[in-house]
């Protein structure tokens, strides 16, 4: 990982530190949380979509997974909560390489509508299997985040560990891209015949990072069961799946800092749309539209191309102005 990654690291920790100070209110404490589990999620298909180069409808199965399995266990069988969220990604982790194996072996619109197959049959089985995941009622009494005897009860409380968790998983996912395993998947994703025949293992590191971001939805899911303390299906429909989707490819993909603005801004913009209920959809469709038409690569790479233009315009600038004789 860069410096320049290093000081924005920094940056963005200082803000995400300052932020509730700023803004007192609960409700808007409770959307930023959301905003941080959903930059969880997108990272991790960021690195799937962006850096491997394909592309899944079925994450929301799970980040599913990760609600319901440690929602579950500590509110039905009593187990403790952070052995517990672990077991839940391990298990994710496992679902997520058993049908990545014979899933990733297909491309384009074929693989979109295997992981989107998975999806639903993910959410069939949340209605389905009612005496253990509550049907379509939903699952309640799941017990709060803690920490030794500290309780997460409050949006203020939790808005840290969350944030804290997205800081954490945004750095191991800088420093993975940058990495060895990293410049492999960036050749997977520019060109996966030429990855192949630089001795790349092209369909194991489909898996690996297919399981990475399996495993992250499950950290985000199992958190935010935890903190919102009941879930139910409607939560983790394909709807969901399309979401995130959309939130890396408004940021840019290939962009893990574009994860982080394109969750934040679809998850802030629905809420900002309440204003006009009657006309929201349609202004949510707009601005989407809009932003994919004109900014393909998304907002992120766009917005550090003006930042480096000026930069570069300003240097240009300070070279061309005579120097004074002693």
């Amino acid at each position: 990982m860069g410096k320049k990654n290093k000081i924005y690291l920094l940056a963005y920790a200082l803000i995400i530190f300052l932020v509730p100070a700023i803004w007192k209110n609960n409700y808007h404490l409770m959307v930023l949380n959301i905003a941080a589990l959903n930059i969880v999620v997108v990272i991790g298909l960021n690195l799937l979509m962006g850096f491997a180069g394909q592309i899944s409808l079925g994450h929301a199965a799970f980040f599913g997974l990760g609600a319901y399995l440690s929602a579950i266990f500590t509110a039905t069988f009593g187990f403790p909560l952070w052995p517990t969220i672990i077991l839940a990604m391990v298990i994710t982790g496992m679902v997520a390489y058993a049908i990545g194996i014979p899933t990733l072996k297909l491309e384009g619109h074929y693989l979109v509508m295997a992981t989107l197959g998975f999806n639903v049959i993910i959410y069939i089985l949340m209605i389905q299997l009612d005496g253990v995941t509550g049907g379509p009622s939903g699952f309640p009494g799941i017990p709060r985040l803690q920490v030794g005897g500290f309780v997460f009860d409050s949006d203020r409380k939790i808005y840290y560990l969350l944030w804290t968790i997205s800081v954490g998983t945004l750095l191991l996912s800088l420093n993975l891209i940058h990495s060895r395993v990293g410049r492999a998947m960036a050749a997977l994703s520019h060109n996966e015949i030429a990855a192949r025949c630089a001795g790349i293992d092209t369909e194991s590191y489909k898996v690996k990072v297919f399981v990475i971001s399996a495993v992250l939805a499950s950290l985000a899911g199992s958190c935010y069961a935890h903190y919102i303390t009941f879930v139910s299906p409607g939560t983790f429909s394909f709807f969901y799946s399309i979401q995130v989707v959309t939130m890396v490819l408004i940021g840019g993909i290939g962009s893990l800092w574009g994860s982080v603005l394109g969750a934040i801004l679809l998850t802030i913009l629905p809420e900002i749309l309440h204003a006009v209920k009657e006309y929201n959809v349609l202004i949510y469709g707009i601005i989407l539209m809009v932003v994919l038409i004109f900014f393909p690569q998304g907002l992120f790479p766009v917005v550090a191309g003006i930042f480096r233009k000026r930069k570069e315009e300003a240097r240009s600038g300070m070279e061309l102005v005579p120097r004074k004789g002693p």
